[in-house]
């Protein structure tokens, strides 16, 4: 079976957000969805780059220090 790709996902998921609400007023959704989508990234290439944080951030196209930043602000350090 094809995984669907992420992005049909994140559609989906969305639409579903828009049925939830019933009528509300979305607030802040750039910065829910980036806070979402962001701790599971990092959980996910910190595990496949065995916690080597230089080789992550490269596979992210981030600075090291960034990084690191990201991994302190989602308490993954």
């Amino acid at each position: 079976m094809t995984p669907k790709p992420i992005d049909a996902c994140v559609r989906e998921n969305l639409e579903v957000y828009f049925r939830d609400l019933e009528g509300e007023v979305p607030h802040s959704m750039h910065e829910m969805l980036i806070n979402l989508v962001e701790k599971p990234l990092l959980e996910v290439v910190m595990q496949h780059a065995a916690g080597n944080q230089s080789k992550a951030a490269e596979w992210l196209g981030i600075n090291r220090n960034t990084l690191r930043r990201k991994l302190s602000d989602h308490k993954l350090l």
